[in-house]
């Protein structure tokens, strides 16, 4: 789901400079540090007071002590979990959107205009506890004691926990995110995020109770799962990715679109449908066509956003728009960019350009998008699961999201490309031209040698991997 779809949405602004300790603040950022940093216990939340504790340590499911509190929370709750322990409920994301955040999380621009960085921003929002208060030296998302959030944990407000991101238990108290797939993808996607970081979720309903056919029945009927893939053809519950990160989505191109007309042709009211862009984006589909712009170049998308974003604001404002929504329900805009000149209002900040002293969320995006190496074009792709040997002797062998039992060799000048893979068994490439591994989970052994043009286990716009066993990188570039 969007991550605005529950509240009020609260554009970026440019606050007064921010020291890196408040003058006056030690205390109260003390407290504050001290609970936050208690989130490594884990558990549940009612009422700002933990009711029981989740270990955690596992990938992709939760473990049985998460799973343990999972099953007693109930709506409302506050569930703290890691991020490998989240199921998504949606099959595509923009991934402009999120290499904005990734763009501004690894740049130094919010520091040199006297500010945090955004990313302890957006993680104390998420966490309920509003924003940064203090940030220390060489702090890092995945350990909350080195910042503080203006709210402490236990006095959380209606307004704090509305800025939340939410969660459903499912059978077997499996977690299943039903907001926020956004941001904490760009929280597991930054360096010093990852799949074990901590954070706190709302929980909008228990549903462990009921059998998977009944949960994803009562899914459907409250809307908390979206089963349309990247071009808005129908899915099933089974097409779902298991976790978080960019190499098990798809990238849906027109849910980026939507993100970027933001204050510009739409806002999200307070009592948004669930999956307000994704619906959006339905409607735009058939009036603007992202393949007639270049969308690597900024001038072209923006002109892109603003077609886009005119027709949204253009449009009756009782026109349905998707699933029985009208534009106005939808957050419709009835002036342009609130009535100011392209140059000014929410669409002039969105235009600067990188090196601006204040970058827009496009020049942000596209800058970040710009560093990620190239992957090379699959002459072969397997999905779904195979067992038996894997043996790539020529071209390009991509693994999307396929669960591979058996061992996976590499010929000399041939690649292997692995997105969002789960393989059992040795992988072996010597002499091969391109290996990438991104988002994949490996349980076995791993032996790189000599490999001609690139080996890729990490870096911008490759997920985290989890690496089960020995590995062997040898004379790779």
């Amino acid at each position: 789901m969007t991550g605005s779809a529950r509240t009020q949405h609260r554009p970026d602004s440019h606050r007064p400079a921010r020291a890196t300790r408040r003058p006056g603040g030690a205390a109260r950022g003390l407290a504050a540090g001290l609970v936050a940093g208690a989130l490594a216990l884990g558990g549940v939340v009612a009422s700002g007071s933990p009711v029981s504790a989740a270990p955690t340590g596992t990938t992709g499911t939760a473990g049985a002590g998460a799973k343990s509190a999972a099953l007693k929370a109930e709506a409302g709750d506050l569930l703290d979990v890691t991020l490998d322990q989240l199921r998504p409920t949606q099959p595509s994301v923009g991934f402009d959107q999120i290499y904005y955040k990734l763009g501004r999380y690894s740049s130094n621009k919010d520091e040199q205009n006297g500010d945090f960085n955004k990313r302890f921003d957006d993680w104390c929002e998420t966490n309920g506890q509003e924003e940064a208060a203090t940030v220390s030296p060489g702090a890092k998302l995945t350990d909350p004691a080195g910042f503080t959030c203006t709210v402490p944990v236990g006095q959380e407000t209606d307004e704090t926990r509305a800025a939340m991101k939410t969660v459903v238990i499912g059978p077997g108290g499996e977690l299943y995110l039903t907001d926020g797939h956004h941001t904490l993808t760009s929280f597991l996607e930054t360096p010093d995020g990852g799949p074990k970081m901590h954070i706190r979720l709302r929980v909008t309903g228990n549903l462990s109770g009921l059998s998977p056919a009944a949960f994803w029945q009562a899914m459907q009927e409250k809307k908390w799962v979206w089963l349309r893939d990247e071009n808005n053809n129908p899915i099933t519950t089974d097409q779902l990715p298991q976790r978080l990160g960019l190499a098990r989505f798809h990238d849906d191109r027109y849910r980026s679109l939507v993100y970027f007309t933001r204050d510009i042709g739409y806002q999200a009211p307070a009592d948004a449908a669930e999956y307000l862009e994704f619906l959006w984006g339905t409607w735009l589909r058939e009036r603007v066509n992202l393949d007639s712009y270049d969308l690597d170049s900024p001038a072209s998308y923006l002109t892109a956003i603003r077609g886009a974003s005119e027709a949204m604001s253009g449009t009756a404002g009782d026109t349905v728009i998707s699933d029985g929504r009208t534009a106005d329900e939808l957050g419709r805009m009835p002036e342009w960019n609130a009535g100011k000149k392209p140059t000014g209002g929410e669409f002039g900040k969105l235009s600067a350009p990188i090196s601006d002293q204040k970058p827009g969320k496009l020049a942000y995006a596209l800058d970040f998008r710009g560093r990620i190496p190239a992957t090379p074009a699959c002459t072969k792709t397997l999905t779904g699961k195979h067992t038996g040997p894997l043996v790539v002797s020529s071209g390009v062998l991509c693994l999307n999201g396929t669960g591979q039992t058996g061992p996976v060799v590499v010929a000399p000048g041939a690649s292997l490309v692995a997105k969002g893979a789960d393989i059992t068994g040795p992988v072996q490439a010597v002499g091969a031209h391109t290996v990438q591994l991104c988002g994949t989970s490996l349980t076995g052994p791993l032996s790189v040698v000599n490999t001609k043009q690139r080996l890729t286990l990490s870096g911008a716009g490759c997920t985290p991997n989890t690496l089960n066993g020995p590995v062997q990188l040898v004379g790779n570039p």
